[in-house]
């Protein structure tokens, strides 16, 4: 089969060892089910594999992907069990809760221990098979399994806010910051957002923020909560930002991880701090719920075949992206029907 993969790792030129190749497809294991996938979404921890972050040279050559939505190949038993030829999404966190693994397994994304989800079938637990939101394209529902799971995580249980509050969403543009707005949004929070670009601010604005501001910007007042993936650009402002008592909800560092701690006013002020990845199997299941309900709506920037999962990468590297980028995995080149023309 047809598979995005690491074929080593290069920590100063990751794309080097970006490669589309033939690998074998999932071999048959007890509890889990296989899915012929037909989109994945391009996430800043494919980037870190490349680089060696979570994913050693021994284990290559890995399958990247941490999401994506398919078609469901066989029968999953149970009373309620999906039906080969159903449309699903996938949950990729494997061995955070015992199941399709040995006992003790320590939990991992797909594509740092099992092969990930940009090819053309992959394999998880059948508990991690959940239906695809009827609203949803493949392409949409591709990127609820990293980016909206994590947002989803970020703001109802590490923030922990309610209807009537105020967030911060540091960075707008990334897929995490874009789906923490829609679903801030839709549950009647505030939501302020950042970011240096003035057509990324007007994006975020139509995509529901109450207000948008340059980076680093002073704010009309506190918030409640800080939603950040940004890392050390943006970490004094959050700090600056969130009032006494209130809480930074932290998934990521996309411009790095060792900023000032500021911790005088850290303690000080008893703020929390909140880190997050990803979000539990009952979180996701929620999030679908949640999307279908409330007609919530993934923001795609671009979608490529498999054959330009390199052109895919290279944006993602570069940071030129609103939302999410998609890979199209059963799309070989832009020939076979395909336009990657930016949405």
């Amino acid at each position: 089969m047809k598979a995005v993969i690491a074929a080593g790792i290069n920590h100063d030129n990751p794309l080097s060892v970006l490669d589309v190749c033939d690998m074998p497809e999932p071999e048959p294991r007890l509890y889990w089910s296989t899915v012929s996938v037909k989109a994945a979404t391009v996430n800043h921890h494919d980037l870190w594999s490349l680089q060696g972050v979570g994913l050693a040279e021994s284990q290559t050559p890995m399958i990247l992907g941490t999401d994506a939505a398919g078609i469901l190949d066989e029968d999953i038993p149970g009373r309620h069990g999906l039906k080969a030829g159903s449309e699903v999404v996938l949950y990729t966190f494997v061995g955070n809760d015992g199941c399709g693994v040995m006992p003790g397994e320590r939990r991992t994304i797909l594509s740092e221990y099992y092969p990930g989800t940009m090819a053309e079938k992959t394999a998880v637990p059948s508990a991690n098979v959940f239906a695809k939101p009827a609203n949803l394209t493949m392409d949409e529902a591709a990127a609820l399994g990293t980016s909206w799971l994590t947002a989803y995580s970020l703001v109802f249980t590490a923030a922990n806010v309610k209807p009537g509050d105020t967030i911060l969403v540091q960075g707008a543009g990334g897929g995490v910051s874009t789906a923490a707005i829609q679903l801030a949004h839709a549950a009647g929070l505030e939501v302020f957002v950042t970011s240096r670009s003035e057509a990324r601010r007007a994006k975020a604005m139509e995509l529901g923020a109450d207000a948008a501001f340059e980076s680093g910007a002073r704010l009309p007042r506190k918030v409640d909560a800080v939603i950040e993936s940004v890392g050390a650009a943006t970490w004094g402002h959050s700090v600056r930002s969130v009032r006494p008592g209130g809480t930074i909800a932290i998934c990521g560092a996309t411009t790095g991880d060792q900023p000032g701690a500021e911790l005088t006013r850290v303690f000080f002020q008893d703020i929390r701090v909140q880190g997050n990845t990803m979000g539990s199997r009952e979180d996701f299941a929620r999030l679908l719920r949640f999307v279908e309900h409330a007609d919530l709506h993934p923001v795609i920037d671009a979608a490529y075949p498999m054959a330009e999962a390199p052109a895919a990468f290279a944006r993602m590297a570069a940071g030129d992206v609103f939302g999410k980028l998609v890979l199209r995995v059963g799309v070989w080149r832009s020939e076979d029907g395909l336009d990657p023309a930016r949405r």
